[in-house]
């Protein structure tokens, strides 16, 4: 989704369950999120909270964004 986006955009991780999940989207917010760290870990994203990034390592606690990392491919 990110790769579909401009350079410097960002995307809720709800985007990626509703694309996958439809009506059940809620349910695949977790392993979107724990997904989302692991990517961020590898600095494929960056995960953001307003205009802080957050640390990969610690689970976020409430909204985030996804941002293109320094290790983004252009994976779709």
């Amino acid at each position: 989704m990110l790769a579909q986006r401009a350079d410097d955009a960002s995307i809720c991780p709800s985007e990626v369950a509703r694309a996958i999940g439809g009506a059940h989207w809620r349910a695949l917010m977790p392993e979107v999120r724990r997904i989302a760290g692991q990517l961020a870990g590898e600095g494929i994203v960056v995960l953001t909270q307003g205009d802080s990034v957050l640390d990969p390592e610690v689970p976020p606690v409430g909204p985030i964004r996804l941002r293109r990392g320094t290790r983004w491919r252009g994976q779709a």
